[in-house]
């Protein structure tokens, strides 16, 4: 699921440790941000930016939050195959995106769905596209032909922010899912990554092309 709020640059370096971390871009004060992956440190975190939009709005379908134990889960399980950065600001943590799979079947290993959350009132400050500008270069190296955001909706928000990252409206599932006493529509953005071929190689994990993102990709 994907969610930018309704009011909706890159360099690279090296963290001290094998982790990759981009010196990303400043915000409207001039504070510098910094894009880098995950942690299951960072579990709290984003946990708690989570929870404010599954508690208050429809853009994902879960009823309940997950604990940060939870989340932790979640962030071991997608890292040791896709990309999962998050974006600090002055130490903060004020977003974060990730990609995982579509669908299980086989043949769907060539698609990915992308989810991006950013704290509540820290909307305005271009961290969507921060985060978007390490994972969609992330998932073409890997290999990936298309990436998919699934919009809960309504979310006028997060809609033009993935058509303005080059997302197109591929499909809408209506009153697909009951939510906070309403039934709300699906739709499916799709953004290009990489030609169609009848022999394409299966997708690599992220662990094995991070190290050209460092070299060549920032």
């Amino acid at each position: 699921m994907v969610y930018m709020q309704q009011k909706p640059l890159t360099g690279v370096g090296h963290g001290t440790d094998s982790s990759l971390k981009y010196n990303a871009g400043y915000d409207e004060r001039g504070s510098e941000m910094i894009i880098r992956e995950v942690s299951i440190n960072d579990a709290d975190a984003l946990s708690e930016i989570y929870k404010y939009y599954v508690d208050n709005f429809s853009y994902s379908f879960e009823y309940a939050a997950p604990s940060a134990g939870e989340f932790a889960g979640r962030i071991k399980e997608i890292s040791e195959k896709f990309p999962f950065f998050v974006c600090e600001d002055k130490g903060e943590i004020i977003g974060y995106a990730y990609a995982h799979k579509f669908r299980e079947r086989k043949a769907y290993q060539w698609v990915c769905e992308t989810s991006v959350y950013v704290k509540n009132n820290c909307t305005q400050k271009g961290v969507g596209k921060l985060l978007y500008d390490s994972l969609i270069p992330a998932l073409k190296e890997q290999g990936f032909v298309k990436a998919i955001a699934v919009l809960g909706c309504p979310n006028e928000g997060s809609e033009a922010f993935h058509r303005k990252m080059g997302f197109s409206l591929a499909s809408t599932l209506p009153g697909i899912g009951f939510k906070h006493g309403s039934w709300h529509d699906i739709k499916y953005y799709v953004l290009e990554l990489n030609k169609y071929q009848n022999d394409m190689p299966e997708p690599l994990e992220y662990h094995e092309i991070k190290h050209k993102l460092s070299q060549t990709t920032f």
